[in-house]
């Protein structure tokens, strides 16, 4: 099982997503369920082709985390 970090950014046009740690993996989507559904797939194509080429899955790297900001 791997676990990878994406970025889900809403347009205006729909909703695009990309993990961090798989550079040239991403997908779209018309609804955030449907580019979250998408990407799942784009993921599992990516590192299938990566084993098929014999290149490492990569460990991921990336977290993410909101901070609180107080401006008076």
């Amino acid at each position: 099982m791997y676990r990878f970090l994406i970025i889900i950014e809403k347009g205006n046009l729909g909703y695009g997503a990309y993990s961090p740690d798989l550079p040239g993996c991403v997908a779209v989507g018309d609804t955030q369920e449907e580019v979250e559904k998408n990407m799942r797939e784009a993921i599992t194509l990516h590192l299938q082709g990566m084993i098929e080429d014999h290149e490492p899955i990569p460990t991921p790297q990336t977290t993410a985390e909101y901070v609180e900001i107080s401006l008076h």
